[in-house]
């Protein structure tokens, strides 16, 4: 057992000090200070008794640390430096112990100075002699404390004074546990957890199971490396330190230092000869990374870092603090990502994987996918993939940088997946997806400036499908029937078919400005419908203006949980120590469809043949596709969207310079069905199989399509491999992570608040959070 208290003994015994041996201890730290300041020449002695930094003051850096939803596997370290804090309390004997044999054998019995050698150093500085160390504990971590550099005279004595100062003020105890959070351990590591993690995949938390705390042995490797924690620079080979994977000499050094602190073990009774006798040096140092104490942000979920990091940003909790403050803060950030969910994802859309599906495997370095996966009813982001890299490009959604500057690439024109909102808006205005519509090839639409005499021409449809020329709507919405959609969309109304989109989950959307060659961002929250609709032509309901693909995900999570919309996010908790600093809240707004409405939708949606499942999942899709310019043959985007009850996704294939998609055999025939379709249908598959979910606990229900006179039943309709009906130029993002065109310049300026989980734009009344779909009509 460790002894307890300032005035216990090595054996454990408890003697008190006499007030004579107190002023004893003062008398001769007055003398020293007088001896310094003879020797320096200094004459305000006073400048050594004013106030000094203590660990009250100290603000420590400190590494935050990023998990999964688990809250116990970790995604990613951030910081400077990287520190964990343990309170002194919660760790094992093994370290305490260990540097206090390493380092102050009486430190605690000592009144946290080395007077003789004070003294000492007194006498070498008014001789001329060498300089002198050795310093207790106490002396060591006052050096910290107060960032004393250097090895001067008038350096020891301020560590000195600080140090009688910090013995008078704090328990042994106290001082322990500060030092052993504080001090340099070599690679990067301060503090001894952070040690315990880097040198052994270990801890020194006590609570922890006892195959993963920090033992006796390999606290003495690591207590061994405080006395020179990095090799010197000026001479590497000659003092290389103490780290035993750094050199054979480094090695030896260790071994002997070891050792030593194994003797000192059984000197102040915490280890019994035998018992020393029997400790073997531990082999088992990992060897060393140059990449160690690194945000590991050069993975797929370091995208997702900067989401957690901007969404916080943008909280009461976290906003208006100096950039580094979520880094160096401390903090233990829950994210919402599964990551049953995240890896599925990624072995899904990771193209270049030998696990993504085989139509997209080993195309031209050009093509990017990017897929995201919301929990339907809380808003969750179970998966995001958006590229390889943090510091990379973010193809699936973007964010606000540490300066306010938006960042990343995640907006694409959405196509026919878009008509998702249009057959919303539809049937909640009472429209039957039985209902039938005028469907030829072409069609004019005068009113939205769409004839044969307009530069872009009438609306056409890609493919024939056999119901033509007259469609019922669900008809037309598995054949993808661009005349159908373009008429909804004049029927509704732009800003009944936008402001579905928006009250479901798109937030953002990217219109043509004249006069500038990309598009710009436009914040669809917060305006009237009519408005934002002024921004926008009717091609808007069949899918021409870039949405993020984090949204269109959004929007069909909304559709998964019966139409009750929750806000998209990143972080379900941030704690430092036992203090929660921030809780997401869950709130709901409700679309306004009814049962009806709902089971109209997901009927038909559940129609289209590539949102089919394999796994007995009931499922409900979209895909879509937008064209290269004014070619009809050649598309840049592809998207495949879907849902099931307990899941959704949406997935965007594309390329990175904005060239047609073009397969590795020189083939232009890539569209949703056969690009994003396959990552959709594979991922969606492995993460409710990971996720371990009843299908039957969330099945659709069944439409009754009151006043209507039913269609003779009709199998399914293929997706038509189509493009878009009109000429756009799509936006050509650069692969460099640098901001989007168009995004930084967008009429919301950057560093603006993007809503809260708790915000809602829906004037519908909040709903209290309800994320399963139950078995039936709901």
């Amino acid at each position: 057992m460790l002894p307890t208290g300032d005035n216990d003994n090595a054996d454990g015994s408890t003697a008190p000090v006499p007030g004579r041996k107190r002023r004893r201890h003062r008398i001769l730290i007055f003398l020293a200070v007088f001896a310094l300041l003879a020797g320096s020449g200094l004459v305000a002695g006073g400048y050594y008794f004013d106030s000094v930094p203590t660990p009250a003051d100290l603000k420590l850096p400190e590494s935050t640390t990023v998990y999964y939803a688990d809250g116990r596997t970790p995604m990613a370290k951030l910081g400077t430096e990287n520190r964990t804090i343990v309170p002194y309390d919660q760790m094992n004997d093994s370290a305490k112990q260990a540097i206090v044999a390493a380092e102050d054998r009486t430190f605690w019995t000592n009144k946290g100075v080395d007077f003789t050698g004070v003294l000492r150093a007194a006498w070498s500085n008014i001789t001329g002699g060498q300089r002198q160390g050795a310093s207790t504990i106490t002396q060591q971590y006052a050096r910290v404390a107060a960032d004393l550099r250097g090895v001067t005279y008038s350096r020891k004595l301020r560590e000195a004074v600080i140090a009688w100062k910090l013995d008078d003020k704090y328990s042994k105890e106290e001082i322990l546990g500060f030092y052993l959070n504080t001090v340099p351990f070599g690679r990067g590591a301060y503090g001894i957890e952070a040690a315990a993690q880097t040198y052994f995949d270990k801890t020194v938390r006590r609570d922890a199971p006892a195959a993963q705390q920090l033992t006796a042995a390999e606290a003495m490797v690591l207590c061994a490396m405080v006395k020179q924690p990095e090799a010197d620079p000026n001479d590497p080979e000659g003092s290389p330190g103490y780290d035993p994977r750094r050199n054979a000499a480094a090695r030896q050094n260790s071994i002997d230092r070891w050792n030593y602190i194994r003797d000192g073990m059984v000197k102040l009774g915490y280890l019994t000869s035998e018992q020393a006798a029997n400790l073997a040096y531990p082999d088992t140092v990992k060897p060393i990374d140059p990449n160690a104490g690194q945000a590991n942000l050069d993975r797929p979920t370091g995208l997702v870092v900067n989401h957690v990091l901007s969404e916080l940003r943008q909280t009461q909790e976290f906003q208006g603090k100096p950039a580094d403050y979520l880094r160096n803060g401390g903090f233990k950030i829950v994210t919402t990502i599964d990551k049953r969910v995240q890896d599925a994802a990624e072995a899904a859309a990771d193209i270049r994987r030998d696990t993504a599906p085989e139509a997209v495997r080993g195309q031209p370095k050009n093509w990017q996918a990017a897929l995201v996966a919301v929990e339907p009813g809380t808003g969750r982001v179970l998966g995001y993939y958006g590229g390889n890299a943090g510091s990379g490009a973010d193809y699936a959604g973007w964010y606000y940088d540490e300066n306010g500057q938006a960042r990343g690439f995640g907006q694409h024109p959405p196509g026919s997946s878009f008509k998702v909102y249009d057959l919303a808006a539809a049937v909640q205005d009472g429209i039957s997806v039985k209902q039938h519509f005028d469907s030829p090839e072409t069609k004019e639409f005068p009113d939205s400036g769409r004839t044969t005499k307009s530069p872009a021409g009438p609306i056409r449809n890609a493919e024939h499908a056999p119901c033509q020329p007259d469609c019922a709507l669900w008809e037309a919405t598995v054949a993808s029937l661009n005349v159908t959609y373009f008429e909804l969309t004049e029927k509704l109304g732009k800003a009944k078919v936008i402001d579905m989109a928006t009250r479901a989950g798109v937030d953002s959307m990217w219109a043509t400005v004249k006069g500038n060659p990309q598009p710009q961002r436009v914040e669809l929250r917060g305006q009237s419908p009519e408005e934002v609709a002024g921004r926008f032509s009717t091609e808007v309901g069949i899918g021409q203006y870039g949405i993020t693909v984090q949204d269109h995900a959004n929007g069909m999570a909304t559709f998964a949980a019966g139409g009750k919309r929750a806000e998209s996010h990143f972080v379900r908790s941030v704690t430092k120590g036992e203090e929660k600093v921030y809780e997401e809240q869950l709130t709901q707004s409700d679309l306004g469809l009814d049962e009806e409405a709902i089971n109209q939708l997901d009927w038909t949606l559940s129609r289209v043949k590539a949102a089919k499942l394999d796994n007995g999942w009931d499922s409900a899709g979209k895909t879509g596709t937008w064209q290269a310019g004014q070619s009809t043959t050649q598309n840049v985007h592809t998207w495949m969207v879907g849902y099931t009850g307990a899941l959704a996704a949406a997935v965007w294939l594309g390329t990175t310079d904005g060239k047609p998609l073009k397969t590795k055999d020189g083939s232009y025939e890539v569209y949703g069905s056969s690009g994003p379709g396959p990552i959709w249908r594979q991922f969606m598959e492995q993460a409710t199989a990971a996720l371990k979910l009843d299908p039957d606990k969330y099945r659709f229900g069944t439409p009754e399509f009151p006043n209507d006179t039913p269609s003779p039943s009709a199998p399914a309709t293929p997706e038509p491999t189509s493009a878009s009906p009109t000429p756009s130029v799509a936006p050509t993002p650069s692969a460099s992570p640098t901001c989007e065109p168009g995004l930084c310049a967008s009429p919301s300026p950057p560093g603006k608040p993007k809503p809260t989980p708790t915000e809602s734009s829906s004037p519908s009344a909040s709903v209290s959070v309800s994320p399963t779909r139950t078995k039936g009509p709901r």
